[in-house]
């Protein structure tokens, strides 16, 4: 099979990776911003708060997160409105993008513990189920995780028996990645059909999603496998796919170039992509925590202020990892 239906079956097969749900942090394979700090899901509330100040109409749309492993982000989110404006919990709707059903049960528990009754949530099982006049849609590290194709030399990857075997690429493959002057790496399958699903169902959209990886491709390989908070190059030698094949998880460096191309052909207009330090700023964090300053201990400020430079700290996630806001 190529590439793109065995990365597709490692992670949402019946056995796949993400069929059930999977920690993230100290207990996962892997951190994400979510994890590290509340402050993250706290900070794009607050852009949101903004937009909603421009447009009032905003007030009465929808709040949508997609892939929300738990509910952190979308349950962060909804704290910091409930601050800075409690009468939004009563007008905005709320939902989540998630397929797995067993994932689904885990966010309804979640978000039952933190809001009891209070908040109540929408589960749509693919983007194209969603049909709303506004939403603010987001999403943290969902397009590493659409399946891809990997390329060299005009050949592309196939799997048989858990091994991988290069032959001669289909040529349309070989034209798209064209394009963007690629001629190895890994190519996204999947970007056009989500973003005009969107684009579709949502007549007016706010779209903000954060991922690693850059505007540019690299023309390299850095697709890897993540288990234990260790990683694996694909082509390691050391690495026997059979041991890893949907146990853990496998990602890549998302290409934003090929991302904004893909949203932009649907419709939507580029807003904003920058670093997520830059983007995290730009909505307020640093205001966000000078107001916990005044309300909580020393000690306590200090411990939220380190989690915080790991969201922003260049040689951490600060530069790695990008912020891209589509607008429709």
């Amino acid at each position: 099979m190529n590439f793109s239906n065995y990365m597709n079956e490692w992670l949402y097969g019946d056995k796949g990776y993400y069929k059930t749900f999977k920690a993230i942090g100290k207990a996962g394979d892997f951190y994400t911003a979510v994890s590290t700090s509340s402050f993250f899901g706290a900070s794009i509330a607050n852009h949101f708060y903004t937009l909603i100040r421009e447009d009032d109409f905003k007030r009465h749309g929808w709040l949508i997160e997609v892939g929300a492993h738990q509910g952190y982000l979308l349950c962060d989110m909804i704290q910091w409105l409930y601050t800075l404006d409690p009468t939004l919990v009563q007008t905005l709707k709320f939902g989540i993008v998630e397929r797995q059903s067993e994932v689904q049960k885990a966010q309804l528990k979640y978000i039952e513990e933190r809001f009891g009754s209070d908040v109540q949530i929408s589960h749509f099982n693919d983007i194209d189920e969603v049909e709303v006049d506004y939403a603010f849609v987001v999403a943290n590290e969902i397009f590493d995780a659409f399946p891809c194709e990997l390329i060299k030399n005009g050949e592309q990857a196939f799997v048989q028996g858990n091994v991988v075997e290069w032959k001669e690429a289909d040529k349309a493959l070989l034209e798209f990645a064209s394009t963007h002057r690629q001629v190895k790496g890994e190519v996204a399958v999947g970007y056009e059909n989500f973003a005009q699903n969107m684009a579709k169902g949502i007549k007016n959209c706010d779209f903000v999603s954060f991922d690693y990886g850059e505007k540019l491709v690299r023309n390299d390989f850095s697709i890897r496998v993540y288990e234990r908070h260790k990683t694996f190059p694909l082509f390691d030698e050391e690495l026997v796919l059979a041991n890893v094949f949907q146990k853990a998880d496998i990602t890549y460096d998302v290409n934003f170039g090929h991302v904004i191309e893909a949203f932009e052909a649907a419709g939507f207009t580029t807003e904003g992509y920058e670093t997520q330090a830059r983007a995290l700023i730009r909505f307020g964090l640093i205001d966000i925590l000078e107001q916990f300053a005044n309300q909580t201990t020393q000690a306590n400020y200090l411990r939220q202020a380190d989690k915080i430079k790991t969201l922003i700290a260049p040689t951490i996630m600060g530069d790695k990892f990008k912020m891209v806001h589509f607008k429709k």
